[in-house]
């Protein structure tokens, strides 16, 4: 849909049909993910709202939806694609292999960061050679990313999980602490799949946004949220 709708796009002329075909996409994008993500939840919520007013309603409408892996984070990318064409950021390409590749790159599929066609889509369009210097950054950044997940991460979670499930036995003492190592743990659980995303797409040549920058070390909330998830925020 996105493919097609960002070649309309270009060859439209009249700002009101970019503007139309811009409103196909995002609605079809988010109607897609809500469908996928919050169908069920909204049925739930309406049949137990009429149930607190009186009205029983026998629940036939729920579905077992299967949830695709990472439909989020690719459903948003390739919505930037026409959004970044009507802006005239990008030019739509008419190559739909090297599109398909953009919407599905798979370092970076079912984590982060998300990438905007701008940067990725012109790198897969060009040819690309192995570069030594890129290699060793990806492998660091590989291995840096694997130790903030596997051996920081997964080392706090049993004892957050333990502070969060007991809290109502527990000392403010011990309340701060499972505060602090939960901040620990879900940064380096993001980050370190940032890095790891980020270290592969370099081994391959394609260069990818950073994702967090020291969030921790920002001085005010506008400023942590510039810091955390940076491609989501961008």
């Amino acid at each position: 849909m996105d493919y097609f709708i960002g070649l309309q796009i270009k060859k439209a002329k009249k700002d009101e049909k970019k503007k139309i075909l811009l409103g196909i996409s995002v609605f079809f994008n988010l109607s897609v993910l809500g469908f996928f993500k919050y169908y069920n939840f909204f049925i739930d919520s309406w049949i137990n709202a009429l149930s607190a007013i009186g009205y029983t309603i026998e629940n036939n409408w729920t579905l077992s939806i299967i949830l695709p892996i990472g439909i989020s984070f690719y459903t948003f990318q390739t919505m930037s694609y026409t959004i970044d064409i009507y802006k005239k950021h990008l030019e739509p390409t008419k190559d739909l292999i090297a599109f398909a590749s953009f919407v599905s790159f798979f370092p970076q599929l079912v984590a982060e960061p998300i990438e905007r066609a701008t940067n990725l889509l012109p790198q897969i369009l060009n040819p690309r050679r192995f570069r030594y210097e890129q290699g060793v950054q990806g492998l660091r950044l590989i291995l840096w990313g694997l130790v903030k997940k596997v051996v920081i991460a997964d080392s706090l979670a049993p004892m957050v999980n333990e502070v969060f499930g007991n809290y109502q036995n527990l000392s403010g003492a011990s309340l701060w602490l499972g505060a602090i190592y939960f901040a620990f743990q879900i940064y380096c659980d993001f980050s370190g799949y940032s890095d790891i995303a980020i270290g592969t797409s370099k081994l391959f040549g394609f260069e990818l946004m950073s994702n967090f920058k020291f969030p921790y070390f920002s001085r005010n909330s506008a400023e942590f949220w510039r810091r955390w998830h940076i491609s989501l925020s961008t």
